[in-house]
């Protein structure tokens, strides 16, 4: 018999006190919920990089649901002025982000020919009609209400769209905090939740100049606005990745979803979140 404190010989959890038996405990994979998450991968063709494509779009949309959750947090503790809490939230988003562009990188190795064999299987299904990333984008205000389209098919989908578009964004609540710290922030910027896109304004221009002129006077601000700074950038790159990776798999070929696939892809390298955030530099 072997003595399981002898360093050569099997080594036995149970005598450190690990739980072994879980017949009536919750185990790992129990709470987990792992039966269900190994099991909802379920390729349409033979292609062994399906569940590759697969498996990177799950994680992706997880990874996602995540930065919901911090999102959401992170505004609300700008309106309560909770601004620490706001930044660890934010500090995470690109964390998160950090792990989303990432995962570019494993997606890459699949070649053209590898997408080709089950690139039909696909049918109409793009990740151009992801919620999750629809959500992510109306909440930091690149807000379009076309982008709705895709979605109508779901009433649930629409109503969660629609329920974003009537939050104030991301950046409309760190300007009405800026606004309660003395700075003029005209009213039509908070004022109601935005409907489109955030254009830059004189007065924000000025706000951030003033900012970035003298941090220590304006830490908070400041903070809150390279934070800002570190989501975009982060953002930028996960289009980029997401730009390149489509071109080096199938070129200019028009998306399964029906876009232009790279043409639509660049043009969304174009949009600015924060844009007096970045022209500040300039001015500065």
């Amino acid at each position: 018999m072997t003595d399981s404190n002898d360093p050569g010989g099997a080594y036995d959890p149970a005598t450190e006190g690990a739980e072994t038996a879980f017949s009536d405990k919750m185990s790992y994979s129990d709470y987990l919920g792992l039966s269900r998450i190994l099991t909802a991968q379920s390729p349409l063709s033979d292609a062994p990089d399906e569940l590759l494509f697969i498996i990177q779009h799950q994680t992706s949309e997880l990874w996602m649901k995540l930065m919901l959750h911090e999102l959401h947090g992170a505004r609300q503790a700008i309106i309560d002025d909770h601004m620490p809490e706001a930044m660890k939230l934010l500090a995470r988003v690109s964390r998160i982000m950090e792990q989303l562009n990432s995962a570019w990188d494993v997606l890459r190795t699949m070649t053209p020919s590898d997408y080709t064999r089950f690139r039909d299987a696909l049918g109409a299904s793009s990740g151009f009609q992801s919620l999750q990333y629809r959500l992510i984008e109306y909440a930091l205000g690149n807000r379009n209400e076309a982008m709705i389209r895709p979605h109508e098919h779901d009433p649930e989908s629409v109503a969660l769209l629609r329920e974003e578009l009537d939050r104030p964004s991301l950046y409309q609540v760190v300007l009405s905090f800026a606004r309660r710290r003395g700075f003029d922030v005209p009213d039509e910027i908070t004022a109601t939740p935005a409907g489109e896109p955030h254009r830059e304004v004189a007065e924000i221009m000025e706000l951030w100049r003033i900012v970035y002129s003298d941090p220590s006077a304006h830490w908070a601000l400041y903070e809150v606005g390279e934070k800002l700074v570190d989501l975009e950038d982060y953002f930028r790159r996960w289009r980029f990745n997401h730009v390149t990776t489509v071109e080096r798999v199938i070129g200019f070929k028009r998306g399964t979803g029906g876009t232009g696939g790279v043409s639509y892809l660049k043009r969304m390298l174009e949009v600015e979140l924060f844009p007096e955030l970045w022209h500040v530099r300039t001015v500065l």
